[in-house]
C-alpha cells in the first residue's frame, strides 16, 4: 500500500493506471472522475483506521485454520471507540489491542461477532483521538467505480470490477459481495471507502477471480457494508444476533465440474465428523434433492430448519452412496472461547 504522508496524487495517478483491470480502457475512465480524494482521509490526523492485533486461545478450535496471534485491521465507526472488523481476526479472542495513528496500543474487548455475515466488533477501553467513518450505502456502490482501500498500513486504489454472490467453502454466503481490482495486501478488515469518503465495506479476502468466475483477475473481496446496519443493535447489545442460529455442519467443500461437491476438511469434533462424512467424499444430495454447487447446497441446507435440525445427506464413499444424517449444531456452540463480553 501507499504510505499515508503525500498519497493523494499518487491514488489519483494510479487510478488511471489500474483501469486497464476494468472490463475496458474506455469503460474505466469512464467511471473515474479525477479530483482531490475524500477529504475525510486525506491525513493521518482524522484517519479512521488503526491497527487490531488479536490472540487467541492457545486451544482455540480456531488456531488451526487461522492462527492464534492475528493482525489486521479495524475502523472506528462511533465516538465511543466501536470498531468494525472482519470476524475472523477475533474469533475465539483472548487479548485485543488496537493502534492508532499515534502508535499508541489500547486495549479493546469483543463486542460482538456474526458468523453469517463475517462482521466482528470490538471497543477500545480507553478513548481514542480518531474521527468515526460515515457508512455508505452499499447497495448503491455501481461497478467500474474507484474507490480506496485502506488499511491500517496505508491506502491503494482501486475500481470496483463486481458485485455478485459469494460463495466460502468454510459453509458461508454472501448474496451479493463487493470485488475490487487490483489486489492488495494486508486485506483483512481494510476499509473500502468511495469517493464521499463514506464506508462502504469490510476487507475479507483475496481473490483471483474478481471479475467474474473461472476469469483470472487477481482482487479482493469485500463485505458490504449494508450488511451491518440491520444486525448493528444486535451485536452492540447481545453480542450476536437475535433469532435462531443457522444450522452448521463443520464440513469444508469444493465444487466439481456438474455441481457436486468434495468434502476437502472435516472439522474435528464436529456434526460432520461424528456422522461418518470422511474428507474426500462427495455430496450428491440434500434431503434427498440434487444439488449443483454451493451456493444451491447453502440455501437448500439453511432453509431445511434452525441449528439442531437433522440434515440428510447421500454422499459418494469410494464407490458406494451412502446415506448420512448429520446433527446440525450453532457454529458459536462449538467455539472453546466464547466471542462476546
Amino acid at each position: 500500500m501507499i504510505p499515508w504522508a503525500g498519497w493523494g496524487h499518487a491514488v489519483l495517478g494510479a487510478l488511471l493506471v489500474w483501469a486497464l483491470a476494468v472490463h475496458s480502457v474506455a469503460a474505466a475512465q469512464a467511471a473515474a472522475t479525477p479530483g482531490e480524494a475524500p477529504a475525510q482521509i486525506r491525513s493521518m490526523d482524522n484517519l479512521s483506521v488503526v491497527l487490531l492485533r488479536a490472540n487467541a486461545a492457545k486451544d482455540a478450535r480456531s488456531a488451526n485454520t487461522l492462527g492464534v496471534q492475528r493482525e489486521g485491521s479495524g475502523i472506528v465507526i462511533d465516538d465511543s471507540g466501536l470498531i468494525l472488523t472482519i470476524g475472523y481476526l477475533i474469533v475465539e479472542a483472548e487479548g485485543i489491542e488496537i493502534v492508532p495513528a499515534d502508535g499508541k496500543a489500547v486495549p479493546a474487548t469483543v463486542v460482538g461477532f456474526d458468523h453469517a455475515t463475517g462482521f466482528g466488533l470490538v471497543r477500545a477501553t480507553l478513548p481514542l483521538a480518531v474521527k468515526p467513518i460515515e457508512l455508505g450505502d452499499s447497495a448503491s456502490l455501481p461497478e467500474r467505480e474507484p474507490v480506496l482501500i485502506a488499511g491500517f498500513d496505508g491506502v491503494a486504489p482501486a475500481y470496483v470490477v463486481s458485485k455478485r454472490p459469494f460463495a466460502g467453502f468454510w459453509e458461508y454466503l454472501l448474496d451479493s459481495a463487493i470485488f475490487t481490482a487490483p489486489a492488495t495486501v494486508n486485506w483483512s478488515g481494510a476499509a473500502l471507502i468511495g469517493r464521499d469518503g463514506k464506508l462502504y465495506g469490510v476487507g475479507s479476502l483475496v481473490v483471483t477471480d474478481a471479475i467474474k468466475p473461472q476469469t483470472y483477475t487477481p482482487g479482493n473481496m469485500f463485505v458490504p457494508i449494508d450488511l451491518l446496519k440491520p444486525i448493528l443493535g444486535d451485536l452492540i447489545g447481545s453480542g450476536r444476533v437475535s433469532g435462531p442460529a443457522r444450522p452448521w455442519l463443520g464440513v469444508n467443500t469444493q465444487e466439481m465440474q456438474g455441481g457436486h461437491l468434495v468434502v476437502t476438511r472435516v472439522t474435528s469434533d464436529g456434526p460432520a465428523a461424528k456422522s461418518g462424512l470422511k474428507v474426500g467424499d462427495i455430496i450428491v444430495r440434500l434431503g434427498g434433492e440434487q444439488i449443483v454447487g454451493q451456493i444451491d447446497f447453502y440455501r437448500k441446507l439453511w432453509g431445511l430448519g434452525p441449528a439442531g435440525t437433522p440434515i440428510p445427506l447421500s454422499v459418494l464413499q469410494g464407490a458406494e452412496v451412502k446415506n448420512l444424517v448429520v446433527p446440525s449444531m450453532d457454529r458459536t456452540e462449538h467455539l472453546r472461547s466464547r466471542t462476546m463480553y
